[in-house]
């Protein structure tokens, strides 16, 4: 054992730089390296440790020689305490960590909430109360049960005091001398070798009464020492009373080095983090990271991928939650009806604009679909606002005009003969000016404005007499007023004769102009009327009266530009589809039970025929049924005769060897080599036309025989050979474009 070497370290080698450790939520310790960001259960080892060969054996030996660590203790629940009037249990654990549960949502936090803040201050200030007096009632007794001890001890004392000198008197002055002879330390020997059995009884009775003494000393400084220690005790839960409550409000957090928890309980405290430090859903993860890192519930969560799956969670759910009270407090601030006409003022700007235009734009805002029972409303406004619209236009145009008369009579320049482009260099800069929108309908006021002035010179000239008459007949003051009246009524004659013209002419504009629109407008007018015969005709067999009164219900119907033929014309086109697409589907299910042309009608299952929906929307009757399979079986009929034909065109063997067989006799003589035909014999002349007169009916049949427009007439073969034989019949003689050696 002497030649074993001592140990080289009995502690763990030092973390290399940029390593430090800590404790995960298991007590398990793990090392962090905050340059790299990576993480490890594994004790990284210095670059370059300097470990004696012999330190591993020695590493191992220790390791058996030390005891096994404890585990460590798992933290529970030791103190349950319900908070009155609230759902909420104040837990306190074996660790002495204190959490809050809510007993109807199953959610438990570290910190106080909000709602219980003022209940828990009033359970902790009545809790404080409890303890300090239960601690007076405890130091009371306390104090009563030593004072009791005390009394025993001397009663017992005094009492075997009392005994011992009943049995054994003892002078006093001799105790007394023997005191002062042992405290003084005088002659001590002397005296004590000369009285040995005095000396004896003595002694004994002072150790005894010193040892009383001494327990009676010793107890009192204990009482002393432990009242001094509950005294400060009492001062120290006093000074934290007082500092909680200088800091309610602030949420003191005590974290364990280890807490056992649940993942859906250390996700919500990790949620909760997320919460108090209030961060944006909208940023990513490592924008983020930075702000909640250093807290100690980061560490909850068993891995990076956890936190990062409960980090996208509390985005998602704090998303949520924004939009969901933005949308409320919009609702809440923001009148329905006050938005919709905002919309209207700040995007109608036009009374051309179009409803169907303008709902299709905005029919997604929140603005739009928020006021109104349906879109029958939100147009009604929309007109009536339009009608408003032009009001004010026309208003403000009427005024603009008004306006520039009053501009051209104050500058005093606009005379008969005068020029609009020299008068309007100097009117340009007036606003009153630019309120006349138009620069031609500037010109035209101008000159209204001129030929009312110059009608006013020509009255005041051709009536010289009339107003000598007047200032010989009445006073100055009365004709200077008459001759203002009369201008001042010729001139609003002359603005309204021109407020009528333009009002006429702008009545004039805007007629064409609506007719222009209603042109242009007419395709989508057509448009919306197929959509609305769409969604409410479905029946075939409806009519035009009697589905008016449904199309009377529905604004596509009532604004619609188009004229009444049209509307009746577009009605009758619906109606004819549906029917056709019904008996399309009715001929379908005839094909799917009637596979062969020969089928009868009575081989048909009639009355499933007559329950499906196609017969039962057409209205059809076991007699029309009949008709119209009839009808089909023509259709059908005409449609396979032409398919045969065709198949006989196309079938190049039938068309080659028909040809050939028409041959004359007396014509050219045909032959081919038989090198041609691929023998290795001899040379020898082959006859066409004998081979043509070889190739009978049933050959072309063979060959027929495997085309589904040839089987389908198998019901009569006879009729199709003679169709076969006829087309033959019909076909030429080849004609020959090679030249033929004579012989």
């Amino acid at each position: 054992m002497a030649g074993i070497p001592p140990p080289a370290f009995a502690v763990p080698p030092p973390l290399p730089p940029g390593w430090t450790e800590h404790i995960g939520p298991n007590g398990q310790p793990y090392y962090y390296n905050a340059q790299t960001q990576q993480s490890t259960y594994v004790r990284p080892l210095p670059a370059f440790p300097i470990i004696p060969q012999a330190a591993p054996a020695a590493l191992g030996a220790a390791a058996a020689a030390a005891p096994a660590p404890k585990k460590p203790k798992k933290e529970k629940p030791l103190v349950k305490t319900p908070i009155p009037g609230t759902e909420w249990l104040r837990v306190i654990t074996n660790e002495g960590n204190t959490f809050y549960t809510h007993t109807g949502r199953k959610q438990s936090v570290w910190t106080v909430p909000d709602e219980i803040k003022e209940a828990v201050e009033q359970l902790e200030r009545e809790e404080a109360l409890k303890k300090a007096r239960e601690a007076e009632e405890a130091a009371r007794k306390a104090e009563e049960e030593r004072a009791k001890e005390v009394q025993r001890i001397q009663s017992e004392v005094q009492g075997t005091v009392a005994k011992r000198k009943a049995e054994e008197v003892v002078p006093v002055d001799e105790i007394v001398v023997s005191k002062k002879a042992k405290v003084d330390g005088e002659e001590d020997d002397e005296e004590m070798s000369g009285e040995d059995d005095d000396d004896d009884d003595e002694s004994e009775e002072e150790e005894w009464q010193k040892e009383a003494a001494a327990q009676l000393a010793k107890e009192a400084e204990e009482e002393k020492q432990r009242q001094e220690e509950e005294r400060q005790r009492k001062e120290e839960e006093a000074r934290k009373l007082k500092e909680a409550e200088k800091q309610k409000g602030t949420p003191q957090i005590n974290m364990p080095a280890r807490v056992d928890l649940s993942i859906d309980e250390a996700k919500a405290l990790f949620k909760t983090l997320l919460r108090e430090k209030n961060i944006n859903p909208l940023h990513p993860w490592d924008t983020s990271l930075p702000l909640f890192v250093s807290d100690p519930r980061y560490v909850l969560l068993p891995s990076v991928s956890a936190r990062r799956e409960a980090f996208d969670e509390y985005c998602r759910e704090r998303a949520r939650e924004l939009r969901e009270s933005k949308v409320k407090v919009e609702k809440q601030t923001l009148d329905p009806r006050q938005e919709f006409e905002r919309l209207l003022k700040e995007e109608v700007k036009s009374t051309r604009t179009s409803w169907t235009e303008w709902r299709r734009q905005w029919k997604k805002d929140r603005r739009f679909y928020g006021w109104g029972r349906d879109d029958r409303e939100r147009e009604k406004r929309f007109r009536e606002y339009l009608k408003e619209l032009g009001e004010q236009k026309r208003a403000a145009a009427e005024k603009a005009e008004k306006d520039f008369f009053a501009l051209l009579k104050e500058s005093d320049l606009a005379k008969p003969g005068a020029v609009w482009k020299e008068i309007k260099k100097h009117l340009v800069s007036d606003p009153r000016y630019d309120a006349v929108g138009s620069s031609s309908l500037r010109e035209e006021l101008f000159n209204t404005y001129i030929k009312a002035g110059a009608s006013d010179a020509a009255a005041q000239a051709s009536t010289p007499d009339n107003a000598a008459e007047q200032q010989s007949g009445g006073t100055p003051a009365e004709d200077e007023e008459e001759r203002e009246r009369r201008k001042k009524e010729r001139k609003e004659r002359a603005v309204r004769e021109r407020e009528e013209k333009v009002r006429a002419e702008r009545s004039k504009v805007e007629a064409e102009i609506d007719r222009s629109k209603l042109g242009l407008t007419r395709e989508e007018g057509e448009l919306e009327f197929r959509t609305m015969l769409t969604d409410a005709i479905r029946d075939p067999q409806v009519t035009w009266e009697a589905v008016q009164p449904q199309l009377q219900k529905d604004p596509r119907f009532v604004n619609s530009p188009l004229p009444l033929n049209q509307q009746l014309h577009l009605f009758h086109g619906h109606v004819h589809a549906l029917r056709v697409k019904h008996i399309a589907n009715l001929h379908a299910l005839f094909a799917s039970h009637a596979p062969a042309l020969n089928t009868p009608f009575t081989s048909l299952p009639v009355a499933s025929l007559l329950s499906s929906l196609p017969a039962s929307k057409l209205g059809f009757s076991v007699g029309e049924l009949e008709r119209e399979y009839d009808k089909w079986q023509r259709e059908r009929w005409t449609e396979a005769r032409a398919a045969f034909d065709q198949m006989l065109s196309e079938n190049s063997f039938v068309e080659f060897w028909g040809r050939l067989g028409k041959m004359d006799a007396k014509g050219v003589n045909v032959s081919i080599k038989n090198e041609d035909l691929g023998d290795d014999e001899e040379e020898e002349q082959v006859d066409m036309k004998a081979l043509a007169k070889n190739v009978d009916l049933n050959e072309m049949i063979k060959v027929l025989k495997n085309d589904k427009r040839y089987l389908v007439f198998d019901h009569i073969p006879e009729q199709r050979e003679q169709w076969l034989r006829d087309y033959l019949s019909q076909l030429s003689a080849p004609t020959l474009s090679v030249h033929v050696p004579e012989k």
